[in-house]
């Protein structure tokens, strides 16, 4: 009996030795956005037609924070009244940087970006957000931002809608249903939308 309680004490205190322990559950969960929006389930289409129409083509992966009551942007003299500042760069989001994912080739303003992962960085201001396409890769928030690194920047005018989003959002979707692909963001009441034109 002495000798099972002696192996049952070993084997609870080592199991200790290898216990993980996990992160608390973030306030601004990570979100993907998919081109074709569908692209997740392609693996339940009922064709290898529609399969290979509902292949990915973008991903976009990025944190969404809450407005919780607050201002999203300030100016510099008045920081605390809002989460960013106009004029800075922002990451599109929070926590790890915003990644943008091409699956083919695309023109980004004017630019051909390869197929690749890519951090994504916006400076805004009030009547438009200038995107930042960036080499740099897993880096948290907008400090790994190095500007020399851009491979694209690109402004898109802001437009204003008269819903309020509460977590900041990002779709992608095709307006014409053409090459054509919208990188589309919401937050409060701010809207953005960048084009990428896949090849």
């Amino acid at each position: 009996m002495k000798k099972y309680i002696l192996l049952l004490a070993v084997i609870l205190s080592t199991s200790s030795l290898f216990a993980q322990d996990f992160d608390k559950t973030n306030n601004s969960p990570m979100d993907a956005a998919f081109f074709p929006a569908q692209a997740p389930k392609r693996q339940f289409a009922k064709t290898e037609e529609a399969k290979m129409a509902m292949e990915p083509k973008i991903r976009v992966l990025y944190s969404r924070p809450s407005l919780k009551g607050r201002n999203i942007f300030t100016t510099e003299d008045k920081k605390e009244d809002g989460i960013t500042v106009y004029g800075k760069s922002w990451r599109l989001g929070a926590n790890e940087s915003t990644e943008l994912l091409l699956m083919q080739d695309a023109m980004i303003g004017r630019k051909l970006v390869k197929a690749g992962r890519y951090s994504v960085v916006v400076t805004p201001t009030e009547k438009e957000w200038t995107f930042h396409i960036n080499s740099e890769n897993d880096g948290w928030g907008n400090y790994s931002h190095k500007p020399e690194m851009d491979l694209v920047t690109v402004s898109v005018p802001v437009t204003m809608s008269e819903e309020s989003i509460e977590n900041l959002s990002i779709a992608l979707y095709s307006p014409n249903n053409d090459k054509v692909v919208h990188l589309k963001t919401g937050w409060g009441k701010f809207r953005t939308e960048l084009p990428i034109v896949l090849k």
